[in-house]
């Protein structure tokens, strides 16, 4: 699997010997918006984000003589455990302890990346291969966006080309590597968590069809200004395509999430963003969390140091990862 060192365990020709446990440590991915929610091309969302350094999951997994789940997130990871064992046809029995959880629908993709993180610990425990895409369907996985699956596997800024009409998961159709410089200001709202579950089916179901223009804008951006800044490290072209994208998804989805940002707090602080002067920024997926996207540590720091007063936010400075999660033996 491309992106990650699988062990294959026990002792066939070539294989190692059963490790005492496994550590998996897997990053959080920002999702900058979906490319074309009309659909009529056939075709459905699209989607372009970018995998973190931080926050990020940790786990490590022992056999046991029953699953047994310690930590933050331990119950949504046991559940995740119980259907891993499922697909694979094992009896999933485990310790497994969270040692760090990315924030529960905050924008990070926190439920793909912890799922498959401990579906990858299983199958190692297990001797058995692990693709993240063949976990997709069993973990529920993947629903709309590929980014989470990419960002697990290879890490950097990943474009995704949706969903068919038979359902399957979307292909990365761009991976790129995300400039080393470049920090993203990451914006935490501790006091809310953004639309999910029954509340995000049913903006999907109810909101109206993306418009068809705006969709091919969108994606234009994407293959002639924010593709292409990447490659050339421009951070100020970069930062303006996703500011955009912004904007039009952002909008299309104020009746579900209260306005272009579902937290207001977020919403002030993005507006001081804006008002410095800084190019790129906007909110991942249904938020809270905002992303302001700066080219070096120090203006990040400074940033940061503008930002910060008492209240609900909390910052955070990240880089883009450009590896995958890792699988590694106690």
């Amino acid at each position: 699997m491309e992106g990650i060192d699988v062990l294959r365990i026990p002792g066939g020709p070539g294989e190692t010997a059963a490790p005492a446990g496994l550590r998996v440590h897997a990053p959080a991915r920002l999702h900058f918006g979906f490319l074309d929610l009309h659909g009529g091309l056939g075709r459905r969302f699209g989607s372009i984000g970018l995998a973190l350094d931080a926050p990020a999951v940790t786990l490590t997994a022992r056999p046991a003589e029953r699953l047994d789940v310690t930590g933050p997130e331990a119950r949504r990871a046991a559940a995740y455990a119980l259907a891993a064992a499922g697909h694979l046809g094992i009896a999933g029995h485990a310790a497994l302890t969270i040692e760090s959880a990315i924030p529960a629908h905050a924008g990070f993709g926190s439920g793909t990346q912890l799922a498959l993180s401990v579906a990858a610990a299983l199958a190692g425990l297990a001797g058995r291969p692990f693709a993240p895409e063949d976990f997709a369907d069993a973990l529920d996985r993947g629903n709309r966006s590929g980014v989470g699956l990419a960002a697990f596997t290879q890490g950097g800024l990943i474009v995704d080309g949706g969903r068919d009409p038979e359902g399957n998961p979307p292909p990365v159709i761009a991976r790129l590597a995300y400039p080393e410089a470049w920090r993203v200001v990451l914006i935490l709202d501790t006091g809310m968590t953004g639309v999910h579950g029954t509340r995000e089916v049913a903006a999907f179901r109810d909101l109206p069809r993306f418009p068809e223009p705006q969709a091919a804008e969108i994606c234009r951006i994407v293959l002639m200004q924010v593709l292409p800044a990447v490659v050339t490290a421009e951070p100020e072209g970069f930062g303006a395509g996703i500011t955009r994208i912004q904007q039009l998804i952002g909008d299309h989805f104020a009746p579900h999430q209260g306005g272009r940002f579902a937290s207001p707090a977020v919403a002030e602080a993005l507006a001081a963003v804006a008002a410095q002067g800084i190019a790129g920024y906007g909110q991942s997926s249904w938020g809270p969390t905002g992303f302001a996207l700066v080219p070096s540590e120090a203006q990040a720091r400074a940033l940061v140091a503008s930002l910060e007063r008492p209240g609900p936010l909390r910052f955070l400075i990240a880089r883009g990862r450009n590896t995958g999660a890792s699988v590694t033996a106690l």
